[in-house]
């Protein structure tokens, strides 16, 4: 019998079986110490010292990581083509007159109802934005399905150290907060390569552990920010939606804008495994037998619904929400989130 250790859908696979609605489910392969992708664990309650940025083990990771974010972020401004990359911040300018050459996207239908005349939408990009990168720390995300797979957690800290060069580029203060049980280490958003440097060793010496709980962690961080900021939070989002979706409406009415990529593991998608499998929370030790085959329809379901209620959620406040999976390009993901910042535009 194939043994896996996944977090909650042990619960979903029980509730599968009778028919229950139940509790969101997601995978967790243990500790990322115990990951053959883990980072070595370092203490995130203490503030970054000159030790820690002249320790070799995490200035070869901080090495690493800049040299991807650059390669993510070059492939992805070379593949807009003739979409002009604006900036991730855009508040509406003003309207003009459509002329021969103009983007038909930036057309504005309703003007055109009202008046039967062509005009386009002009946008400029915010001044002064403080962004923050807003990361998932918790133990699900240093999961991967398979052992030669990027975990959640890495593919996540790419993507924040690509987002964090591109806000860099265009001249933005960029911060960064871990959450996972609460609200962990956080940067206050500046300007420049220094912080920039400060942001990739943070991320590189992050870890994958404990236990989640996304929606204090976003509470937190709402009272801490009085300064209104883009939050780009990268999460599995595999915990209580509804606990979850408050934590974000009290960062939306704090008058923070809101970015939300959701990553996945494929096979926690599609519940691959197959035949009887032992289920372990790997948080409360809680297991359930039972066979793959039988609840993969009903697993798959209820994951879709999760995902589409976290969609929804975010799409009510007004924000912008991207799901994808660890084996999804990042130019890929970066340019769902362009289409998602221009249809909201």
């Amino acid at each position: 019998m194939w043994h896996g250790r996944l977090v909650r859908p042990w619960r979903c696979a029980a509730d599968a079986l009778h028919g229950r609605a139940s509790r969101p489910c997601h995978m967790n392969a243990g500790s990322a110490a115990d990951s053959p992708h883990g980072w070595q664990r370092l203490n995130r309650a203490h503030m970054l010292t000159a030790e820690q940025y002249l320790n070799p083990v995490v200035a070869a990771r901080v090495r690493r990581l800049d040299l991807r974010a650059k390669f993510i972020v070059e492939g992805f401004l070379a593949g807009l083509h003739d979409s002009p990359y604006r900036g991730f911040s855009l508040e509406f300018s003003e309207h003009r007159r459509y002329a021969p050459g103009d983007d038909p996207a930036d057309l504005d239908w309703t003007v055109w109802a009202r008046t039967d005349r062509l005009f386009v939408r002009t946008f400029q990009a915010e001044t002064n934005l403080a962004a923050y990168l807003v990361v998932d720390t918790s133990r699900s995300m240093a999961w991967a399905g398979r052992p030669d797979a990027m975990t959640k957690g890495e593919y996540a800290t790419a993507l924040a150290a690509a987002l964090s060069l591109l806000l860099a580029r265009q001249g933005d203060a960029v911060g960064l907060a871990l959450v996972g049980e609460g609200l962990g280490r956080m940067l206050r958003p500046r300007g420049g390569r220094r912080q920039l440097v400060r942001i990739l060793a943070e991320l590189a010496g992050r870890e994958g552990a404990g236990r989640t709980d996304l929606a204090a962690g976003l509470h937190a961080l709402a009272r801490r920010v009085k300064r209104r900021s883009l939050m780009l939070l990268v999460s599995d989002l595999l915990d209580e939606p509804e606990g979850v979706l408050a934590a974000m409406a009290h960062l939306a009415h704090r008058g923070h804008d809101l970015v939300v990529f959701q990553v996945l593991d494929a096979a926690e998608r599609d519940l691959d495994a197959a035949g009887p499998v032992v289920l372990e929370d790997p948080e409360t030790g809680a297991a359930v037998e039972t066979d793959a085959d039988a609840i993969r329809g009903a697993y798959r379901r209820r994951l879709e619904a999760l995902v589409a209620q976290y969609e929804r959620g975010v799409r009510g406040l007004r924000g912008d929400f991207v799901s994808v999976t660890t084996s999804t390009p990042f130019d890929v993901a970066l340019r769902r989130f362009l289409r998602e910042r221009k249809r909201r535009m």
